[in-house]
């Protein structure tokens, strides 16, 4: 009963939404050719573009990623520094920080109208382009947005390496180079390799950063091409989008499939023995390194927070123009008040949904050898993988049109957002519960059993204790991620059922900085308190549950 149940949830949430994006993909053309759609879609010159577009600044992005991630981790894993654990924290901020309320902080830090740049006389001319609104500005703001993926991989591999075996070369006389080419590199490369690729499918994917910066730059990429073909040509359009989703699928699919290949054909099995621990202090490193993270993470918000600061567009910062009125504005504006309640209740629901289909899910894979248990499995995980806007789009195809049986349609209502993240966000709480119930005793649920336990009874009083602190971790994961979520919203929100993410993009577009800015700005507050929160609290989690944890 229990894995029928869990059955229907996957196929209303996945199952059913790919089924139907694959299916509008693979139309006959105008013609009737078969697959004729498909072929014009991928051949047609915006497509071309688009792709281009894409690989273009998704590669740019990965340099950028993999050169700061693997240059920060070796110095913060190989130094010994007095501030690791608050350094570390703000290197993982632009990872915590939402995609859209990052590309507005670089927008604001580098436009004409800087509020730290152009006191110095170092910001663009009155009416100069922002020079973010390029190939290179995408990829430089996706690049540091990414880089915590690359620098969470290496610093992993770092901590494993045997401090016996740095030791015994230092003790043979090998010298710095060689025990780096010898014995670093090989331990390093694999988690490098897996790092970049894991930056580059989150690139391919990404949409807040390509949408405020490529679409006022005329940069075409495919998550805000479909975005604009829904826009402009409604349903007519569902066809080309769903083959422009499934080539971002196929291209994040072969990106992860190269990270599993990578990981294994590479990896290099490493002796037992005590970790390496870094003993060498270099002052100057350290504070040059504070410098980086500093420029990289906290600069572009302070000038996010300077511009909310400001009563309109286009007034110098200044003691004596600092205001709260776009605070005011954005408290009296129903729109954004609607936004944050909205959100607010869509990533709490979240949140308890998936922890609830969790618990039970988590049990049967653990205690259980079923086929369809592991179908489902890797399932829960393919909304998670492949971008956003692949998922969004299915759920429109999906129920786009009325249920059956009942006549009700949910397109355009919070209910198609609802479905939407339960099936986006669920391996945010399923793996760290998965990873905790690996340590509880099967013995206690065998002797239960034995003694006329039922499963809920034995689920709720065994198994559901020992999981809890990673079932309520997740949850907190889920509410800050949903919190400020764009690429899923900005295609299925309507009138009424609108998301910060969202208000923050519209009111961007529309020319709107310093409210966008504000709006952004509270957000960021509420997931960064939610950030430390949960990492106070790390201590009592097991390894691996939050994506950030080292």
């Amino acid at each position: 009963m229990l894995v029928s149940l869990l059955l229907v949830y996957v196929a209303l949430t996945t199952l059913w939404p790919l089924a139907r994006l694959f299916a509008y993909a693979l139309q006959p053309g105008e013609d009737g050719t078969q697959l004729g759609l498909m072929l014009s879609t991928l051949t047609s010159r915006s497509t071309v573009r688009a792709l281009s577009g894409t690989l273009q600044t998704s590669a740019l992005s990965v340099l950028i990623s993999t050169l700061l991630g693997v240059i920060i981790a070796f110095a913060v894993s190989l130094l010994k520094l007095r501030t690791r654990p608050a350094l570390t924290f703000l290197i993982l901020m632009p990872l915590i920080v939402p995609s859209q309320t990052m590309a507005l902080a670089w927008i604001e830090l580098l436009g004409a109208q800087s509020p730290i740049l152009k006191p110095l006389g170092l910001a663009p001319p009155p009416g100069a382009t922002n020079p973010l609104y390029s190939t290179g500005g995408i990829a430089f703001v996706m690049g540091i947005e990414h880089m915590p993926l690359v620098f969470i991989a290496v610093r992993a591999a770092l901590r494993a390496l045997p401090a016996d075996l740095v030791e015994a070369a230092r003790i043979l006389g090998i010298p710095p180079s060689r025990i780096g080419r010898g014995i670093v590199l090989p331990i390093v490369m694999p988690p490098v390799l897996a790092g970049s690729l894991i930056a580059f499918t989150a690139a391919i994917g990404n949409f807040g950063v390509p949408a405020l910066l490529g679409i006022p730059g005329r940069i075409p990429v495919l998550t805000t091409q479909i975005y604009q073909r829904l826009n402009g040509f409604g349903p007519a359009a569902s066809g080309q989008v769903a083959t422009l989703a499934l080539l971002l699928a196929l291209m994040a699919a072969f990106a992860i499939v190269s990270r599993n290949l990578v990981t294994k054909r590479f990896a290099v099995p490493l002796p037992a023995g005590a970790p390496f621990v870094p003993r060498r202090t270099a002052p100057a490193v350290e504070v040059l390194l504070w410098l980086v993270v500093i420029a990289l993470a906290l600069v572009p918000l302070a000038a996010l927070a300077m511009t909310a600061l400001l009563p309109a567009v286009g007034v110098p910062f200044g003691a004596d123009t600092v205001s709260l009125d776009q605070f005011r504005a954005v408290f009296d504006n129903d729109a954004v008040r609607r936004a944050f309640s909205n959100s607010l209740l869509l990533a709490c629901v979240t949140a308890l949904l998936c922890g609830l289909v969790s618990i039970p899910f988590a049990f049967l894979c653990i205690r259980r050898s079923n086929p369809v248990l592991k179908v489902l499995d890797t399932a829960i995980e393919v909304p998670w993988v492949v971008p956003g806007t692949v998922v969004a789009l299915g759920m429109i195809l999906a129920f786009l049109k009325p249920l059956p049986f009942i006549g009700v349609s949910i397109y355009g209502t919070m209910t198609i957002l609802v479905i939407a993240y339960l099936a986006r966000f669920l391996p945010l709480v399923l793996r760290p519960i998965a990873a905790a119930a690996q340590s509880t005793d099967p013995a206690l649920d065998e002797a239960a059993r034995v003694a006329g336990a039922g499963l809920a009874r034995r689920i709720l009083s065994i198994f559901f204790p020992g999981v809890l602190p990673a079932a309520v971790a997740g949850a907190i994961v889920i509410v800050m991620t949903a919190l400020n979520e764009l690429t899923v919203s900005s295609l299925l929100w309507s009138s009424g059922n609108e998301t910060i993410g969202v208000m923050i993009f519209a009111l961007q577009y529309e020319g709107n900085s310093t409210a966008a800015a504000a709006v952004a700005l509270l957000s960021t507050f509420l997931v960064t308190a939610l950030a430390v929160i949960v990492t106070a609290t790390g201590g009592w989690l097991p390894k691996g549950t939050l994506p950030w944890g080292e």
